[in-house]
This record gives structure tokens, C-alpha cells and sequence, in this order.
């Protein structure tokens, strides 16, 4: 049996890694796994009014289930794609179980800070309940993005940056054809 190809997409925070996640798995096909709906999941099994907030219980929780998950896919030898805000640190922790049993690629998300910003604005003025456990108003507070520098994946494996200001550069289908590249 071939090794299972596993696309780990990641930015920061608005740079709309789950949007292009989900817009890679429906082209390869295969699952999307991503960390915040994973979350979500587990607020709305909470019920009560979820508080959320740096190190909350549902967030220490997410990080493992996810990798779990990830793990779980790749040793059934599942194609898939993983989305998270993690950075390097987090990645590697996570990733390491995995990295002899799939083919990795790495699609690294950019977008300009203020895009990113307008994108989590316009996430807070929807209000939307199924982002219960995000914290997008924290984002916006937290003034600058650039002032904390978003710490990439340097895993020795194939990547690509994708700009996804307006739309994606470069596009899908080239970055389908990076992803399936032997």
C-alpha cells in the first residue's frame, strides 16, 4: 500500500486556511480536518455557556483529539488535509508520531494584516453561534498582528505559500498539482 498524503495548511489567524482546506480537500478528495471545527464540536456537546480564553479546558483538550484524529487517518492510510493556527512548535509536537507514514506537504497561508483583520471583523458582526469558541474579538484587540510574528512549520517537507488576499496565488490548481507532486 502507498503512503497517504497528509497537507497540513497554516497562518495566521484570518489568512483563511480553512476556506482554502476545504477547497483542497473537495479537489484532491479527501477529508479536511480542521482544529477550530473541531472545537466548536466540542462546545456545542458542552451546553452550558462555554467561556473561552487563554488555556481554557476545550482548548487544551482540542490539541490533542486533533492529532489523535490526524493520526488515526494517516495509519489507516487516509489521505487528508489538517488545518490549525499552530505554529512551528506545535506542529512538530503533533506531527512527529505521523511523519514516516505519510507524504507531507505543507501549504503555508499569507495574507496583508489588514485584509486579515476585515476578514475577522466581518466574522464578529455576523455573530455567528458556530463560532462560539473562537476568539476573533481578542484578535482584533490584540492590535497589530505583526507584533507577535507568526512562527512557520520548518518540518523538512515540501511547501508552498499561498496569498489568499484575493482569492489564491498561486491558484488551486496549481496547488493541487504541488500537493500531488511525487
Amino acid at each position: 500500500m502507498s503512503s497517504p498524503t497528509l497537507v497540513v495548511v497554516s497562518g495566521p489567524p484570518g489568512s483563511g486556511k480553512t476556506t482554502l482546506a476545504h477547497a483542497i480537500a473537495e479537489a484532491i478528495p479527501c477529508p479536511a480536518i480542521c482544529r477550530d471545527e473541531i472545537k466548536e464540536g466540542m462546545v456545542h456537546a458542552h451546553g452550558a455557556p462555554f467561556q473561552r480564553g487563554p488555556g481554557d479546558p476545550l482548548t487544551m483538550r482540542t490539541f490533542p483529539v486533533f492529532f489523535d484524529i490526524v493520526r488515526l487517518l494517516v495509519t489507516a492510510g487516509v489521505s487528508m488535509v489538517a488545518e490549525a493556527a499552530f505554529q512551528d512548535r506545535r506542529w512538530r509536537e503533533g506531527l512527529q508520531p505521523v511523519l514516516g507514514l505519510a507524504r507531507l506537504r505543507i501549504v503555508h497561508c499569507t495574507v496583508d494584516d489588514a485584509v486579515a483583520r476585515a476578514r475577522v471583523a466581518r466574522r464578529i458582526a455576523r455573530g455567528d453561534p458556530a463560532r462560539a469558541a473562537h476568539a476573533d474579538a481578542d484578535l482584533l484587540g490584540a492590535g497589530d498582528h505583526g507584533s507577535t510574528p507568526f512562527e512557520r512549520i520548518s518540518l523538512p517537507a515540501p511547501s508552498i505559500e499561498v496569498d489568499t488576499t484575493d482569492g489564491y496565488s498561486p491558484g488551486l490548481t496549481e496547488i493541487v498539482a504541488f500537493i500531488d507532486r511525487p
